[in-house]
C-alpha cells in the first residue's frame, strides 16, 4: 500500500511540475491596449450612399419589401453570399441620406449602417515595382531551402523562418488574402489556391490585374525549396484570393466587408487584408468581429502614412494591427504607429541598402508587373502591406500547430515576439510599444511555444487527473495495477502525442498532437475544432467496444483520462475554437466532456 500511494503521489507531482513549468513559460504581461469598434475618424466620403448589414436571417424578399416600405432600392453588393449579405442604398441627397441612416440604424433588423467608403492599398507599397533582380544570383542553394533568391530576403530572416520550417510550414491551413487577387505566377506553381471570389466585379475569378495582392500571397505562401526563385512564410498553406480592389488598388468598404464573410464562411482560418483607410466603419467592424467569432484570425497592415493614427480595419479590436520595420530593425519612415499596434513585421524600405547585397531593402516575392499583368517579375516592394502578410504566414503555422482560437493565436504572437536588436537596443517606453506593439514577430520561438507548451500543459493536466482517480480508488481500497505501462501509453498518446517530433522535424502529424487534434491531421486546419473529436463521443464509443476486455483495462482507462486532460487543458487556455459551440460556451463544452471521460475511466478501474 506504501508503494501503491508513492506512486499515485509522483504521477500527481509530475504533472503539477510540468503545469508549473507552463505557468512559469507562459507568463508574459503584454501591452493589450485596442481602440474600441465603432465611432468614426473623420466624416463621410460619400454624402449619399449608405452601407447595410442586416441580420443574417433577413432574407431577400424582406429587405426588397423593407425598400418598397421606405422607397428605396437596396442592391446586393454580391449575388454570391446569400441572405448573410451587405446591401448598398442611395438617397437624392446629403440630408435625405442622413434621416434614412438614422432610420436604419433604430431598427431591430439592422446591424451596422454607414456611409459607403472605399479603401485603398496604403501608399508607398510600390516605390520600387520596377526595380527588378539583378542577373545573377539563379543557381539552386545548397540546403534547405534551395530557392536561389532566398539569400536576398532578408526579411525572413528577421522573423527567424530558417529555424521554423523543420516544425512547421502551414500545412492544410487556409489563408485569405484579401487585397487585387492573387496570380498564378511562376513561382505559386507548387502553392494550392482554392476557390475565392471576385468582390469588384461580381465572377468567381479573382485573378490579380494589379500586383499588389500577387506580392502579398507570395510573402504568406511562395512555392518553397523548389529550386526557383524564393520563399514564403508557410509554403504548405492554402491561398484563397478573394479580390476586393480594383486594378487601381482601391475598393468600397462594403465589398470588403463581404470578402471577410466569404472567407469566413468557406474555411480560412486566416486571413490577410493589406489595406486599409482613415475613416471606421461599424459594417467593417461587425465583419471583421464576424470572421473572429468563427475562429478566424484577422491580420491587417497599419498603414503608411507615417503617423500615429493605426488605420482600419487594422485599429479594430479583433485585428492583429501590424507595423513595418527595415533591416536594421527599426520601424520605417513609413509605418503608422498607436496604442493599436500589436506586433511589427518586416516592411521593408526601398530607398536605403542596408544589408550592402547591391539591392534596395524591399520585401522580395514573384508576382505580375503592376501595369503590365502580362509579366511576371521578382520586384521588391515596401510598405505595412509587406509587414502583414509576414504576420499571416507566422499564424498560419500556429495554426497549423494546433493553437486555432483567434485570440490564442494574437496572445501567443505577442508572447513571443522579440525585442528589435539586442535586448540592450530595446527602450521600453510607451513610444517604443506604440511603434513596435509587442516586438518583431518571431516565427521561430512562436510555432517552438505552440507545440511545445500545447503538450506540456496536456499531459500536465491529463498526469494529474490519473493521479487524482487513482488516489481517489485507493482510498476506497480498490486496486488499481491494471493501469500499469499500457495505460501510461494510453494516456501520453490520447493527451498530446509525441509533440516534440516536430522540434526535431520529423513530420508525422498523426503522432504528433493529442487524439482530438487528429481532427486536423484527418480533415485540415480548415476541419479543426471538430465537436466529434472534441468531445468524449470518441472514446467513449471506444470505451463501450473495449469495456469487457479485462487487458485493456489499463490502457483504456489512459486513453479516456489522456483525452480528458487534452480536453481540460485546452478549456483552460482556449486554444482551440470548436466548431458549432458558441465561444462563450466552449469551455463548458469541454470541461462536461473531461469530467465524464474522467469519471468513466474511473469505472474502468474499478471494473
Amino acid at each position: 500500500m506504501a508503494k501503491s500511494r508513492s506512486s499515485f503521489r509522483l504521477l500527481v507531482l509530475v504533472g503539477l511540475a510540468i503545469l508549473a513549468w507552463f505557468a512559469w513559460r507562459h507568463y508574459n504581461p503584454t501591452h493589450l491596449s485596442y481602440l474600441e469598434e465603432g465611432g468614426q475618424l473623420d466624416g463621410p466620403t460619400s454624402g449619399r450612399t449608405l452601407s447595410v448589414d442586416f441580420v443574417d436571417s433577413k432574407s431577400p424578399a424582406a429587405v426588397a419589401a423593407l425598400g418598397r416600405e421606405l422607397r428605396v432600392t437596396f442592391r446586393a453588393d454580391s449575388a454570391q453570399v446569400g441572405v448573410d449579405e451587405i446591401y448598398d442604398v442611395d438617397s437624392g441627397s446629403v440630408d435625405e441620406a442622413a434621416a434614412l441612416k438614422a432610420k436604419l440604424a433604430a431598427r431591430s433588423d439592422v446591424e451596422a449602417v454607414d456611409y459607403e467608403v472605399e479603401y485603398s492599398i496604403p501608399e508607398n507599397a510600390l516605390d520600387a515595382a520596377e526595380e527588378a533582380l539583378p542577373a545573377s544570383g539563379d543557381a539552386k542553394e545548397k540546403g534547405f531551402p534551395n530557392d536561389p533568391k532566398f539569400k536576398f530576403q532578408w526579411h525572413l530572416q528577421q522573423i527567424h523562418m530558417s529555424q521554423s520550417w523543420k516544425a512547421a510550414q502551414g500545412e492544410g491551413v487556409i489563408v485569405a488574402v484579401i487585397d487585387t487577387g492573387v496570380a498564378k505566377v511562376p513561382d505559386l506553381a507548387e502553392t494550392e489556391l482554392v476557390a475565392g471570389y471576385n468582390f469588384v466585379d461580381d465572377t468567381p475569378d479573382a485573378t490579380d490585374d494589379h500586383g499588389h495582392g500577387t506580392h502579398v500571397a507570395g510573402t504568406i505562401a511562395q512555392s518553397t525549396h523548389n529550386g526557383l526563385g524564393v520563399a514564403g512564410v508557410a509554403y504548405k498553406a492554402k491561398i484563397m484570393p478573394i479580390k476586393v480592389l480594383s486594378a487601381r488598388g482601391s475598393g468600397s468598404v462594403s465589398g470588403i466587408a463581404e470578402g471577410i464573410r466569404f472567407a469566413a464562411d468557406h474555411g480560412a482560418k486566416v486571413i490577410n487584408m493589406s489595406l486599409g483607410g482613415g475613416m471606421s466603419t461599424s459594417v467593417l467592424a461587425n465583419a471583421v468581429k464576424y470572421a473572429h467569432d468563427k475562429g478566424v484570425t484577422v491580420v491587417c497592415a497599419a498603414g503608411n502614412d507615417g503617423k500615429g493614427k493605426v488605420s482600419y480595419p487594422a485599429a479594430y479590436k479583433h485585428a492583429v494591427a501590424v507595423a513595418a520595420t527595415q533591416f536594421d530593425e527599426t520601424t520605417t519612415f513609413y509605418s503608422n504607429w498607436g496604442k493599436e499596434i500589436d506586433v511589427a513585421a518586416p516592411g521593408g524600405n526601398t530607398r536605403v541598402d542596408q544589408n550592402g547585397d547591391g539591392m534596395m531593402d524591399g520585401v522580395l516575392q514573384n508576382t505580375v508587373v503592376p501595369g503590365n499583368v502580362s509579366q511576371t517579375d521578382y520586384l521588391l516592394f515596401m510598405g505595412t502591406s509587406m509587414a502583414a502578410p509576414h504576420v499571416a504566414g507566422v499564424a498560419a503555422l500556429v495554426v497549423g500547430s494546433g493553437v486555432t482560437d483567434p485570440d490564442a493565436v494574437e496572445a501567443l504572437l505577442k508572447d513571443t515576439a522579440r525585442k528589435p536588436g539586442s535586448k540592450a537596443d530595446w527602450a521600453p517606453t510607451k513610444g517604443a510599444e506604440n511603434r513596435y506593439g509587442a516586438g518583431i514577430v518571431d516565427a521561430s520561438a512562436a510555432v517552438k511555444k505552440a507545440q511545445l507548451d500545447e503538450g506540456a500543459v496536456e499531459l500536465g493536466l491529463a498526469a494529474t487527473l490519473a493521479g487524482v482517480v487513482m488516489f481517489a480508488l485507493r482510498r476506497r481500497k480498490i486496486l488499481v495495477a491494471a493501469f500499469g505501462l499500457g495505460g501510461v501509453l494510453g494516456l501520453v498518446v490520447a493527451a498530446c502525442g509525441l509533440f516534440f517530433l516536430p522540434m526535431l522535424g520529423i513530420d508525422l502529424p498523426f503522432l504528433s498532437h493529442g487524439l482530438p487534434s487528429l481532427d486536423q491531421a484527418i480533415f485540415g486546419a480548415a476541419g479543426s475544432g471538430n465537436p466529434l473529436f472534441w468531445s468524449a463521443l470518441l472514446p467513449l464509443f471506444v470505451a463501450s467496444l473495449a469495456y469487457g476486455v479485462k487487458s485493456l483495462r489499463g490502457p483504456l482507462a489512459g486513453l479516456l483520462l489522456g483525452w480528458a486532460g487534452c480536453l481540460a487543458a485546452h478549456a483552460l487556455f482556449r486554444t482551440v475554437d470548436i466548431r458549432y459551440i458558441p465561444l462563450v460556451l466552449e469551455p463548458v463544452w469541454l470541461g462536461v466532456n473531461a469530467l465524464a471521460l474522467t469519471v468513466t475511466a474511473a469505472a474502468v478501474l474499478r471494473r
